[in-house]
Order: C-alpha cells, then structure tokens, then sequence
C-alpha cells in the first residue's frame, strides 16, 4: 500500500501494513526508517506516536478509522477485508502496485504500431514555401518533392498549417502534450524533436522516423562562471553538444534523414544523402545514414577540421573526399553534384533541418517552466540555426505556450563575419568575405546561405551580433572550463558576446540569459592542449594551467604541494 492508510476492525486502527501472522494483539505499522502508532489523547484528540522499534497498538486506546482519516493529513479510511483484499495483489519493493508491464513482443516500432492502429489520420501538415516574408505568393511544394529553391533561385521554408494547430488545442493543450512526452521510450517522442512532431514533420509515418533520440538536452545554471566572470546571477548554458554525434547538427539530421528514408520508401530514386562540412554536419550526416542504412557522401576542407570531427564520418561508413578548399568551395561542389547525380543534398541550403533545431528553442521554453528568458546567444557561421530558434520562439508565442519572446544574439568569429559587419552597416549591405582560419571551425563561412533567413530572425526580435577574436575566444574558454564546464570555442564566440554586452551594459547582471553551446569540448581538445602548453601562435595564454614536473620523491612533492596550496 502507498501513503497513509486508516484501517479497523471494529475494535481500533493502525497506520500502516498489517503485523505478521501470529502478533494478533494489534496492527503494526513501519516504514523504512520508523514504526508509527497513533492513539487517543486524554484530550480526546489524536496523537501520532513514533517508535524506532517495531511493536504493538492496543484496540481499546484507539479510535475509529473515520476519524483517523479525518484527523491525519493524507489517510483513507478503509476496512479490514479491503486490506486483506489489496495484500493479496503483487506489490513492488516500495510495497506498492506494480504498473502494468509493457507488451514484450517485438520492439518498441511495432508497439507504436499497435498503439495507433485504427487512429484516424493527422489533421496537420506543411509544405514548402518561398522564403518570403510578407510577400503574397502561390507558390508552394510538397515535403515530398526533392527541391531545395524557389522558382526564382529564394530559399524555401517549411510552412505549417497554423489553423490546424490552433484549432488542435491552445497554449495550455500543447504545453501539456509535450510535457507528457519528455523522459519516455515511446516510439518517437523518446526523442527531444520527435515530441514534438507536430511542428516537425507532421505528416510523416513513424516507421520512417529515424532517430536515436537524440533532444532533451541539458540546460544548465552556470552559477560560478555567471558570478566570478560575468557578474550576473541567472546565466545558463544549453548544452547541445550533448548529443549522439556532440552537436546541434543532429537536431536537424534525424528531420532529414527520415524524410530521405520516407522518400526510398515511397520509390523515389535517390542513391544517398550528401554534404558540404566543416565538421559537425559530416559526423551527424553520417550517424544517421548509418542508422537508416543509407549511404553518406561527404564533401571537407582539407586540414581545416579537428581530427575528432573527421573520424566521425569515416568511423560511420560514409563517403568522405578531402579537398584542397574551404567550406564555401566544397559548398560551391556538393550543389552541382547534387544538380547532376540523385544525391539529396544535406546542408542548411535544406529547410528541414532548421524544423529540427527549431526545438532546442522550444526545450529551452519547455526547460524553464515555460517562461521566456530575456536573451539567447547562439553561434553563426551558415546562419540556418539563428533562424531556426527564432522560428522555435514564433511558433510557441504564436500558438499561445508564451506571451513574448526573447532578445536573440547572434555571435560570430571576427575571422568569418560577414553578418557582424552587416549588422554594423545597419544592414544596408551585405558583402560575403573571405573566412580566414579561427578555433571555432565549424563557423568559418565567409558567404553563409540562410543570410536572408538570419538577418529576417534579429530585425524581428530586436536582435544583435557581436564578433569575438581568436585571443578572446581561448581566454574565454579556459576561464569557462576553470568553473567546470568543458567548453568548444563555438561557444567560446557565444560566451565573448555576451562578455562584451555585459561590459557595454546591454544585457543586465540580473537578466536570464541563454548560452547556446552548439558542439561538445571533447572535439576540439587539441586548441586547448596547445593554449595550456603555450604553443599556440600569436596567442598568449593568459590562463594556462600546465601539469608540473616533479621528482618521484616525497620531499619534492610536499615542496610543489606548499607552494601551489599556500601551506606553511
């Protein structure tokens, strides 16, 4: 039995599970810790009595159990054959029912498939527009057409049917769905895109879906880095890089990839998916192909991406060419050989993948309790994942989980910034660049694709950019991993701006305010082995911390240890 239960027989009553066979002076009642009697004061009224030792409540000192029920907070009254009636049931180790077990036959795809057997079929869907806005157009696809631009050469975007949704259920109908999703194994909505599949890829079937439930990814308080560096109260990291691959990049694969593996399915003929990368879309490209049996073509810089980065394809099986160029040279190829062969291509230049990160934004809301934060820094190199959290923020204020939206900054490497010096013009201009080499690899991209799409996001929301320097970022770094974070020097860039907005005063110590960290440390150790060992060119490293050599002897080590610890 769970909690607190009054039970008689018509001579008294005890709190608790009846003594064993044998001990028929009264009921006995225990807990892990402590046994608990409760008996009649000469007041009249109950007392609860505790006991560190098991024993006995006399019938003729205790009251009805209606009166228990009544006088103690949480207890049901109950009778005696109830209670033999309920000890007769299986009980789990905490001595409470057993939930019903899963079915066990077959996997959790073909339990999915049993539970939605007869389910009427979905009143929501999108499709691909124009990317347009506030422009009237006719022009539309289906998510089933391979297609990556408008008629005249615009960037599509993924449409959903904003009155389906609405008229499904209001704010409080769709907080509570995903809600109820989060921590599951249910097949997909184990999966941080997948629960929410609605605003996803609304249409497709679930045996379709790829996924290794990838989302739900931590949000963190920094509190020690926020105080000591940043003098702010309320900073948080969300940690995307926590992730199958180690980045953000998966939130978008599982989107694509299932609908290339929908697509197979329905006969078109595409041989394999492909990419242009600087690192992290190769590794989740390939992790997914992988997964769905689909092969991967893949398109690097050549010595431009961490080792860690380029193991990743090759370790999944896929198709790897190194090339003598930059990233928006191998771009410049992967779209012609996509031209030419049936390879679908898999970079931003795509729209489905910006509907998977869209959910980190909507996480971030959903990790708060469903309140807005006041500002969100995101990294930008190809500038697709700017657009997608502002689209993430839109749908939940449009659809009523939220009532504002936050202030978004997007943070770029001085060494590739062709937004920052855009947003610097007053965004008359745009002028791609020439990216030169910088720690945070995976935004060197001098000519992004989605600049329309990011430049639409910050005019919408009030937004800003900032840049950060290759000796800013390693500093920024190695004081972010001094208060136990382990950070990439994309988020490095993010953490620079927001160091400079605090300075300026834009962004106040007390404002809630989102770090979005887009890979995981552990990909680009090698900087940070060179930024402690000093060896890092034109770099000097303010806050090294490098292992000292010591003598194998005592004495040598109580010497190092006094001096480093300040010990007499």
């Amino acid at each position: 039995m769970v909690g607190a239960v009054a039970v008689s027989n018509g001579l008294g009553f005890a709190l608790g599970v009846a003594a064993p066979q044998g001990r028929g002076e009264g009921l006995a009642s225990h807990s892990a810790s402590q046994l608990v009697s409760v008996r009649r004061k000469e007041s009249g009224k109950l007392a609860v009595v505790s006991s560190g030792r098991r024993g006995v409540v006399r019938a003729d000192a205790l009251p009805s159990s209606q009166e228990v029920a009544e006088s103690v907070p949480g207890a049901t009254a109950v009778t005696l054959e109830e209670v033999a009636t309920d000890s007769a049931k299986p009980n789990s180790p905490s001595n409470g029912p057993i939930a019903p077990k899963k079915s066990r036959n077959g996997d959790i795809r073909e339990e999915a498939r049993r539970q939605c057997a007869g389910s009427e079929p979905t009143t929501f869907s999108a499709k691909y527009v124009p990317f347009a806005p506030g422009v009237e157009t006719d022009e539309e696809y289906s998510l089933d057409e391979v297609i990556y631009r408008s008629k005249t050469g615009a960037l599509l975007d993924v449409k959903h049917d904003m009155e389906a949704l609405k008229k499904a259920g209001d704010g409080a109908y769709w907080r509570k769905l995903f809600d109820s999703r989060v921590g599951k194994t249910t097949w997909p909505y184990g999966s941080g895109v997948w629960s929410k599949k609605e605003w996803v890829l609304p249409e497709i079937d679930d045996d379709d879906i790829v996924s290794v439930f990838e989302g739900n990814s931590n949000l963190f308080w920094a509190e020690r880095f926020g105080k000591e560096v940043m003098d702010m109260t309320d900073l948080w990291v969300k940690h995307c890089g926590i992730s199958h691959t180690g980045s953000f990049k998966d939130l978008g694969m599982t989107v694509l990839v299932s609908q290339v593996n929908r697509l197979r399915r329905l006969g078109k003929p595409l041989l394999g998916v492909g990419c242009a990368s600087t690192g992290d879309t190769s590794a989740a490209l390939s992790a997914y192909c992988a997964a769905a049996g689909i092969p991967a073509i893949v398109f690097l810089p050549a010595n431009k991406i961490s080792i860690a980065q380029l193991v990743q394809p090759i370790a999944n099986g896929a198709l790897v060419l190194s090339m003598d160029t930059d990233f928006d040279g191998c771009m410049r190829l992967i779209r012609e050989v996509t031209s030419e062969l049936p390879i679908y291509l898999a970079n931003s230049l795509n729209s489905l993948r910006l509907e998977g990160q869209k959910t980190a934004a909507i996480e971030i809301l959903q990790q708060f309790d469903w309140e807005v934060p006041d500002w969100v820094i995101v990294p930008g190199g190809n500038l697709g994942n700017i657009y997608a959290f502002y689209k993430g923020f839109y749908m939940c204020k449009e659809l009523g989980l939220v009532d504002r939206m936050p202030r978004l900054v997007c943070a770029q490497a001085a060494n590739a910034n062709p937004l920052y010096r855009a947003y610097k013009d007053g965004w008359d201009t745009f002028k791609p660049v020439k990216a030169l080499p910088t720690f945070a690899s995976a935004i060197q991209i001098g000519d992004p694709v989605s600049i329309d799409r990011a430049i639409y996001a910050l005019t919408q929301c009030d937004g800003i950019v900032e840049e950060a320097t290759e000796q800013e970022i390693m500093d920024i770094c190695a004081q972010a991993d001094k208060s136990g974070m382990f950070t990439c020097p994309h988020t490095g860039v993010a953490m620079v701006a927001l160091q400079k907005l605090r300075e300026r005063g834009v962004i106040g110590s007390n404002d809630r305010t989102v770090v979005v960290s887009t890979a995981h440390g552990l990909k680009f150790t090698q900087s940070k082995v060179e930024y402690h060992s000093s060896e890092l060119p034109d770099i000097t490293s303010k806050f090294a911390n490098p292992p000292i050599s010591v003598a194998d002897d005592f004495g040598s080590i109580m010497e190092v240890l006094r001096q480093k610890l300040s010990l007499r």
